[in-house]
C-alpha cells in the first residue's frame, strides 16, 4: 500500500512538475499582453498615427480583393445564368482566345452547323437533360407608332428554361405547342413592355418584329444591367421554328445541350461529339469538324485572367504594408527608448529577458493587428458605399479576412524584432541610471 501511494505521488509531482512550465508561459503571455494594452490605450494618437499605413494598407488590400472576387462570382453567375450549369455549346466555331489564324482555320475546316445537326442529337443522346437552339439577331420592335430599336431577337424552345435562368414577372414562356406548330407567340424584356406598353396590360397583345406579327404571352423579370452598364432587359424570346420561317430555314445554327449533372457531364459530351461525328461522316483520325466548349472551359479562362489581374495589383498595394511595417519598427524602437526605466525596473524585479522580448513582440504584434482589423472594417464600409451607388460587385471572402488580419499581425511581429530584442538586452543598471 505504501510503495503504490508512493508511486501515485511520484506521478502526480511529475505531472504538477509539466504542467508548472505551462501555467507560467500563460502567465507571462497574460503580463505581456496585459502592459501592451495598457501602452497602447495611454498613447492613443501616437498609436493612430502608427497604425495609419498599416490600415490604408489593408483596406487597400481587402477592398481590392473584395472587387477581384466581385468580379469572378459577377461572371460565373451571368455565365451560368446566360448559358447555364452542366452545358455545352455545339456551334461551327466558338472557343476561348481563338487567334485570327485558327479563326480562319477554323472556317475553312469546319461545317456549318444547322437544324438537322440538333434534331439528330435530340434523338439520339440519351444523356442529354435538355437541347436548345441558340438563334440571335438585332431587329426593331413596334406597337403602333411606338418603336424600340435593335432589340435582341432569340430563336428558342421549351427546353431553354431548363439551361438558362430565366424569371418571368407575367405570363408564361414558349411551349412545345408553340415550337411544333412555329405559333407567332413572343416573351419580352421588361424595357420593351415598359417602352411599348407603358402601364397598359401587354399580356395577349400584337407587337410586330420587323414587319411580322406576334402576341406576347409573357414578360421577362427585371435583370438590370450589365457590368459595363448595357440593360439585359431588351430580349425577345420567339419559337425558333418560327424564327427560321421569318428569318430563313437554311441559315447557320448553334446549340446548347444539358447535362443532368456534374458527374455525367463528360459522358454527355462525348455522347454529343460521337452523334456529330457520325452524321458528319468522320473516320476516327480525322479532326473533329465542328466545335464544343463547355462553361467550365470558359471560368478556367476567367479565372486565369482573374488571377493574372490578382497577381498585379496585390503585390503594388502590399508595397504600403512593408512601408507600415517600417514605420512599426520605428516607433517600437522610440517606445524602447521611452521607457528604459521601465524595462529595467523590471529586470531589476526578477523579469528575465525572454519576458522583456516578448512583452514588446506582443505589444507590436497586438498593435499591427488592431490596425488590421480597422483596416477590415474599413474595407467593409468602402465595399458597402461602392456595391450601393455602382453596378460593381464587392464580394469579401473569409480568407482575404483572416488573410488581412493575421498577416498584419505577423508583419507587426516582425517588425519588432530588432526593438524587442534591443529591449531585452538592457543591462537593468543602465536602464535605471537613465532617470
Amino acid at each position: 500500500m505504501v510503495g503504490m501511494y508512493s508511486s501515485d505521488s511520484g506521478i502526480k509531482a511529475n505531472a504538477s512538475e509539466k504542467a508548472y512550465p505551462k501555467r507560467q508561459a500563460w502567465a507571462s503571455l497574460w503580463e505581456a499582453s496585459r502592459i501592451s494594452i495598457d501602452s497602447i490605450w495611454s498613447h492613443k494618437l501616437r498609436t493612430f498615427l502608427t497604425l495609419l499605413g498599416i490600415i490604408i494598407g489593408v483596406a487597400s488590400v481587402v477592398s481590392v480583393g473584395a472587387a477581384i472576387e466581385g468580379l469572378r462570382k459577377y461572371v460565373t453567375d451571368s455565365l451560368e445564368g446566360a448559358l447555364g450549369s452542366n452545358t455545352i455549346i455545339v456551334a461551327r466555331i466558338v472557343g476561348v482566345n481563338i487567334s485570327y489564324d485558327d479563326y480562319l482555320e477554323m472556317l475553312r475546316k469546319h461545317k456549318p452547323i444547322r437544324l438537322k445537326d440538333m434534331q439528330i442529337v435530340q434523338e439520339l443522346c440519351g444523356d442529354c437533360e435538355a437541347i436548345s437552339p441558340s438563334m440571335n439577331r438585332s431587329d426593331d420592335v413596334k406597337r403602333g407608332s411606338l418603336l424600340f430599336e435593335q432589340a435582341r431577337i432569340n430563336g428558342i424552345n421549351e427546353d431553354t428554361l431548363k439551361i438558362e435562368n430565366i424569371d418571368l414577372a407575367e405570363g408564361r414562356f414558349i411551349s412545345a405547342a408553340d415550337v411544333s406548330r412555329a405559333i407567332p407567340s413572343a416573351v419580352i424584356g421588361i424595357d420593351i413592355r415598359d417602352e411599348l406598353f407603358g402601364s397598359v396590360d401587354a399580356i395577349g397583345k400584337t407587337i410586330r418584329i420587323g414587319g411580322d406579327k406576334f402576341t406576347v404571352v409573357g414578360i421577362e423579370a427585371k435583370k438590370g444591367s450589365s457590368l459595363i452598364g448595357n440593360s439585359t432587359d431588351n430580349s425577345v424570346y420567339i419559337p425558333y421554328t418560327a424564327y427560321m420561317r421569318k428569318y430563313g430555314t437554311r441559315q447557320e445554327i448553334a446549340f446548347r445541350v444539358k447535362s443532368p449533372s456534374k458527374e455525367t457531364f463528360l459522358y454527355t459530351r462525348d455522347e454529343v461529339r460521337q452523334i456529330l461525328r457520325a452524321r458528319h461522316k468522320l473516320r476516327p483520325n480525322q479532326d473533329d469538324d465542328f466545335s464544343l466548349l463547355a462553361l467550365t472551359d470558359i471560368q478556367s479562362e476567367i479565372d486565369q485572367i482573374i488571377a493574372v489581374i490578382t497577381v498585379v495589383i496585390i503585390p503594388v498595394i502590399a508595397i504600403s504594408m512593408v512601408i507600415a511595417a517600417i514605420v512599426v519598427m520605428n516607433i517600437m524602437l522610440v517606445v524602447v527608448t521611452e521607457r528604459t526605466v521601465e524595462i529595467g525596473m523590471r529586470k531589476a524585479l526578477g523579469a528575465t529577458r525572454k519576458d522583456i522580448l516578448l512583452q514588446f513582440l506582443v505589444e507590436s504584434g497586438l498593435l499591427a493587428m488592431v490596425g488590421g482589423v480597422i483596416g477590415v472594417l474599413i474595407a467593409y464600409i468602402i465595399s458597402f458605399i461602392i456595391l450601393a451607388s455602382t453596378p460593381v460587385p464587392m464580394f469579401i471572402t473569409l480568407t482575404y479576412i483572416l488573410s488581412a488580419v493575421l498577416s498584419s499581425g505577423g508583419i507587426g511581429v516582425i517588425s519588432g524584432l530588432y526593438p524587442a530584442f534591443k529591449a531585452s538586452k538592457l543591462d537593468p543598471i543602465v536602464a535605471l541610471m537613465r532617470e
